[in-house]
């Protein structure tokens, strides 16, 4: 199930140039389809626009669309990196979950797009 279409995009200001455009969400939640927990991270968005940017009040309720929502940390990295390309098709998108310790485990997922 895609949350996409609560993100919106503008038109880029500068699209002869390549720039960059770092995000942070440091207070990402969902839930542990296993087990029904939360899990909390950091997602990072790091990417060069094509003819369109992420307007940053769309990409928060988004997020926030994820917090109810049983997906692998897998799962949820590479479906953000997905709808994100979707909207906007960037030059080159990476996206990263940084998710918080459980269990004495650590995870951090990596999912990256380049046109």
């Amino acid at each position: 199930m895609s949350t996409a279409s609560t993100l919106e995009t503008f038109p880029n200001p500068r699209p002869e140039r390549e720039f960059e455009i770092a995000i942070a969400c440091p207070e990402f939640t969902s839930v542990c389809p296993k087990t029904g927990m939360p899990d909390f991270g950091e997602i990072r968005i790091t990417y060069v626009p094509g003819d369109r940017c992420i307007e940053l009040k769309s990409l928060k309720y988004y997020m926030n669309e994820f917090r109810q929502r049983g997906i692998f940390y897998e799962s949820v990295t590479n479906q953000i990196l997905d709808d994100l390309v979707a909207a906007c098709a960037p030059r080159r998108m990476t996206v990263v979950g940084d998710f918080t310790p459980r269990g004495g485990i650590k995870t951090v997922v990596t999912a990256t797009y380049s046109a």
